[in-house]
């Protein structure tokens, strides 16, 4: 006897709910996901292609942020610190040892989880904006000693690092750089999707809900607050690592305190508790100082702000902040599956229940 077709998607057992890819639609929508993915450095233009370089770059440290705020519920306003804690290290090597892009990586990881062994104790007695602070001083230590490091070298204008070499390709094209990042965004996204259905992620849930009842269901909080502090420490000082050889230098004027609020824009302004809106912040706040750049001059009287453009992006960075706040709570993502339930739900998501209609 045959089942019923049912009226509606399912799952009927534990391995359905733990696949990444469920539907035909959604196998659809990432081989198509794919082939654009794959064809864009053939067909965008130079200036688009760096675009999106930048946004590949910005995803890494946005998922990891994510993991650990979105997730985990730990504050942080270090991580421009935790991102030049990985360049400085993957310079400081190049520059004293000529070490290779293969050992450079693995030694920005390291100095990724020592930072987060040492600067994640905080959390296990602090909270909220008492961690935030804590944390806010990762980035003022390792900005100042980025800074020693530099004056005492002589290195005025940061240090100088040679293109890569990755499977025989010296990295000079930013299609090969686009591939490479692609991988590594990939690759990262992959990492915290896998994390997130792991019982370390089903923890991280638990303690970002509610710390107590964490404790009542026999988490270790304390153990699983320090290792998302490693994880995403680790992931973002390699983030730092590939963007020291992606930019050609380092310098500490690079990672300002504006670009640890830049990742947790991303984090908000994507949606909290999203890899999907790790990503799309991470490509918003990107592209979003070039388009007001191309729009200012686009509306009438504005032609005498054109010297004023960086005060303009930081106006408007912050208007649409404040305005994602309030009138957009789950950020892009949530905007994201209004769009998507509209087409699933259609027409039924038109009428009202017992409207008649």
């Amino acid at each position: 006897m045959s089942n019923p077709r049912a009226s509606g998607y399912f799952r009927i057992d534990h391995a359905q709910a733990m696949r990444l890819v469920e539907t035909r639609t959604q196998k659809t929508s990432l081989v198509v996901l794919v082939l654009f993915l794959a064809a864009l450095p053939f067909l965008a233009t130079p200036f688009v292609l760096d675009l999106a370089n930048q946004s590949l770059l910005a995803t890494v440290g946005a998922v990891a942020l994510m993991l650990l705020t979105g997730f985990a519920g730990q504050v942080s306003l270090g991580h421009a610190g935790l991102l030049a804690a990985g360049a400085f290290a993957t310079g400081i090597l190049v520059q004293e040892t000529g070490a290779s892009f293969w050992l450079a990586l693995p030694a920005s990881a390291l100095t990724g989880l020592v930072l987060g062994l040492v600067f994640g104790l905080p959390s296990l007695r602090l909270r909220g904006l008492y961690l935030a602070i804590s944390t806010l001083a990762l980035h003022f230590i390792v900005i100042y000693l980025g800074n020693e490091y530099e004056t005492k070298r002589g290195l005025s204008s940061g240090i100088v690092i040679e293109p890569p070499r990755i499977a025989g390709w010296e990295l000079h094209d930013p299609r090969h750089w686009y591939m490479v990042l692609l991988v590594a965004a990939a690759l990262t996204v992959l990492l915290a999707l896998n994390l997130l259905r792991s019982p370390t992620g089903r923890a991280w849930r638990a303690i970002h809900g509610k710390t107590a009842v964490a404790e009542a269901m026999g988490i270790d909080v304390r153990r699983y607050k320090l290792a998302a502090f490693v994880i995403s420490s680790i992931l973002t000082a390699m983030a730092g690592c590939l963007f020291a050889y992606f930019r050609g230098f380092v310098s500490a004027e690079a990672f300002s305190l504006f670009v640890s609020i830049e990742y947790v824009a991303m984090v908000i302004i994507g949606g909290m508790g999203s890899i999907l809106g790790a990503v799309l912040g991470a490509i918003f706040v990107t592209v979003f100082p070039y388009a007001i750049e191309a729009l200012l001059p686009l509306v009438p009287g504005t032609e005498h702000l054109a010297d004023s453009i960086y005060s303009i992006n930081y106006m408007a960075f912050g208007l649409v902040m404040i305005a994602f706040l309030l009138f957009e709570p789950q950020g892009l993502v949530g905007i994201w599956r209004r769009v998507q339930n509209y087409f699933l739900l259609w027409p039924y998501g038109q009428t009202r229940v017992g409207s008649g209609k």
